[in-house]
């Protein structure tokens, strides 16, 4: 009879203890279930995490819980919390924000592969040691690690007041339920991805279309690199975008638009730890990220500083520019979300659309310079076919008649009249000569100071040549050389009040240096020889700027005067 007892007693446990684990089971199935359900009810990442962690705390009985999303580089972000403890709320939440604990050191070190009782949470620790606040008698925690596959993504940590151990059952559940959140971040992920995608190749074309309508606008590389990054700010929600140019191994930025506001910065160069940093993404060939301090080394020139102080990410594309030793990049500045790969892609796809501009800006500038040197042709035949032969013609009738009316008895009153005549129709044609070598060089096929020479001895002027240096100049730079050279040529006859000159061209692998030099009148008694209104000085100081060169006159009364060209060389390939 006891033995019957006591199976009967054993049979009712152990169909007690199957109820219970079939309960059990069934709760975590419904638990499950609905955190899935939660999951798919927003395609709002914050939103959604926010939802499921409140779920997921309701369905278990825990109180407290927050999730850490980890990226590639090991940094951190509280992306999730739900009822933290007044001592982890301080500070907008510095604690969660801030230093480190074991949980993300195991997360970053690999070791963190399963979910985890976590002994004494370093947060909390810390909350206790420092006073923060109450802690709510939390001194423990769960730690799981979010995955999709074989991507780490973050971790779910959860906890209770005084519940210092997780069973492996509880364990299991929240393995499973981080299984499905990390599923859930992945999907979102992709789905914000391939959106992004989308809407920045749609921006491409209209920034593409706008594009091509500016560059008729531009007629320079600085007003093309102002109106680039303008546009940028205007098609594109990326709070920082620059262009920087690299000339003979000297880089500058170009232009800026940070903050609302385009910055024009063409005298600001780089450090030299920015340098390699551009030089790295030129030598690339392609798009490349750039850390938060990569950043603050290229830009600490630009303004406003709030703004970059919030860029953490950037990236740079290079510029691959046509024109022997000038390259260019496209940096642009992110917030605190990482650059997605679309982002990479769709920067890539707009330097190739700025390149391709910039090639057809310089190939319209050759275009008009032809049209200027083929209108400067015409007007210098038209000018010889014209009033230089009839300057020659009032030349030859004036001394015919001077000559009729001093053969005479008497000294005939023209006869003087004449003379003056002569004289001035004879200025007149060198003047003109001279204006019709200005309009058409000839001599540029035998060089530059030989061409220069023979300008000087047609002005009357004896010429000493010097060159110091040898390569080649391009034509564009060799042409502008000669105006102004020949342009100095022309005040030392007219003002300087000496017929010597002396030239002296001087050529390395990074710019060409011409100086014109005079020992005659100098200083405030030379006329319109220093002053800033005269048209042939302005015109000088503006041909060697247009070309990123600078002019120099230095005129005293005791040494004479000086005129010097300085023109940056591109680099010449061998």
């Amino acid at each position: 009879m006891g033995t019957i007892v006591e199976q009967t007693t054993v049979g009712i446990a152990k169909g007690e203890k199957s109820a219970m684990s079939e309960e059990v089971g069934m709760q975590e199935m419904v638990t499950l279930k609905t955190i899935a359900e939660t999951l798919n009810t927003s395609n709002d990442l914050n939103l959604m995490l926010d939802t499921v962690v409140g779920k997921l705390l309701e369905l278990t009985g825990l109180t407290a819980g927050w999730m850490f999303l980890i990226n590639e580089r090991g940094e951190y972000t509280c992306v999730s919390d739900y009822n933290l403890p007044p001592a982890l709320l301080r500070k907008d939440k510095e604690p969660m924000r801030t230093g480190t604990c074991w949980c993300v050191n195991r997360f970053k070190d690999g070791q963190l592969n399963h979910a985890v009782n976590i002994i004494n949470c370093k947060r909390l620790e810390d909350a206790v040691e420092f006073q923060w606040g109450d802690t709510h008698n939390i001194t423990h925690h769960a730690t799981v690690p979010l995955r999709s596959g074989e991507k780490m993504l973050g971790l779910l940590n959860v906890a209770a007041p005084a519940k210092e151990h997780f069973s492996d059952s509880e364990l299991a559940l929240l393995q499973g339920v981080a299984y499905q959140i990390g599923s859930a971040i992945e999907r979102m992920r992709l789905y914000r991805a391939e959106q992004r995608r989308a809407d920045l190749y749609a921006k491409l074309g209209e920034f593409s279309t706008a594009l091509g309508l500016a560059v008729n606008e531009c007629n320079n590389s600085g007003a093309f690199s102002i109106k680039v990054v303008q546009l940028l700010g205007q098609h594109y929600d990326w709070p920082f975008a620059t262009i920087i140019q690299q000339r003979n191994g000297v880089y500058t930025v170009q232009a800026a638009y940070t903050g609302g506001i385009v910055q024009t910065l063409p005298r600001a160069t780089l450090s030299l730890e920015a340098e390699n940093h551009m030089n790295r993404v030129i030598n690339s060939h392609r798009a490349t990220s750039l850390s938060a301090l990569e950043i603050a080394e290229i830009f600490t020139l630009c303004e406003p500083d709030q703004v970059m102080n919030s860029l953490t990410f950037g990236i740079a594309a290079p510029l691959p520019y046509h024109t022997p030793g000038e390259t260019g990049v496209l940096v642009i500045g992110i917030g605190t979300a990482g650059p997605a790969q679309a982002d990479r892609e769709v920067l890539e796809a707009l330097a190739e659309h700025i390149t391709a501009s910039w090639e057809s800006l310089k190939l319209a500038e050759n275009r008009r310079e032809l049209a200027r040197m083929e209108e400067r042709n015409r007007l210098a035949r038209d000018l010889h076919d014209s009033v230089n032969q009839i300057l020659f013609s009032l030349s030859l009738t004036a001394k015919g008649a001077e000559s009729m009316l001093s053969d005479s008895e008497k000294l005939h009153l023209a006869a003087e009249a004449m003379k003056d005549i002569r004289d001035l129709s004879q200025s007149a044609l060198k003047e003109m000569r001279a204006l019709i070598m200005q309009l058409r060089p000839a001599g540029l096929e035998a060089g530059l100071l030989h061409a220069l020479q023979e300008y000087g001895t047609s002005q009357g002027l004896q010429v000493v040549m010097n060159r110091m240096g040898m390569r080649s100049l391009p034509r564009n730079i060799e042409e502008a050389l000669w105006r102004i050279g020949q342009e100095a040529l022309n005040n030392v006859r007219k003002h300087a009040g000496v017929s010597t000159a002396e030239v002296i061209l001087k050529l390395n692998d990074h710019e060409v240096m011409l100086t014109v030099t005079d020992h005659g009148i100098g200083g405030t008694n030379r006329p319109k020889a220093s002053s800033g209104s005269s048209l042939g000085l302005s015109i000088m100081k503006e041909r060697a700027q247009s070309l990123g060169g600078n002019l120099e006159i230095v005129s005293s009364s005791s040494k004479g005067t000086t005129v010097t060209a300085v023109i940056p060389l591109p680099f010449e390939s061998v």
